[in-house]
């Protein structure tokens, strides 16, 4: 089976403002608004293969067992589905994460949007707090850091 890399890329049509991918101090590559986002709007619907959880947990064990350095881009629809991010994703999938995030997630008739969590300014990267179950060692580089991804 040959991988294909996920190219960054935003699919207009599914955010609410002007945003862009770039190079990003967290991780990678990061979401920056090209406009000033007030507080509390809709920003970008974060979209993707809608899976299983046991075809998620396959996915994960075959890309660690794969010895490669790829990303994962799974996001919870529910405790049964998942959404895959890199087969089909908007661009949202290139959110990273921070101990102090500028966005909020909202689950709603089966579609997740993110949402706003204050102003957001022109120029700034977009943030969510990821709230993994893990250790995973965060370099979100904010004041508020826990050092981990983990939600305490």
């Amino acid at each position: 089976m040959s991988k294909m890399r996920h190219v960054p890329h935003l699919r207009p049509n599914r955010s609410c403002f002007e945003l862009l991918i770039s190079r990003s101090r967290i991780e990678r590559f990061g979401v920056f608004a090209k406009e000033a986002i007030p507080p509390r709007k809709k920003v970008i619907e974060y979209t993707g293969e809608r899976v299983s959880a046991r075809e998620a947990n396959r996915r994960v064990v075959r890309m660690f067992l794969s010895g490669k350095a790829e990303r994962i881009y799974l996001v919870n629809l529910n405790r049964r589905w998942k959404l895959d991010g890199s087969v089909g994703g908007s661009g949202a999938e290139f959110i990273n994460h921070s101990c102090d995030p500028n966005l909020t997630v909202r689950r709603i008739r089966g579609r997740i949007f993110l949402y706003s969590f204050r102003k957001i300014k022109e120029g700034e990267e977009l943030t969510l707090d990821y709230g993994f179950r893990c250790s995973c060692p965060c370099r979100c580089g904010s004041s508020k850091c826990r050092g981990t991804m983990c939600h305490l």
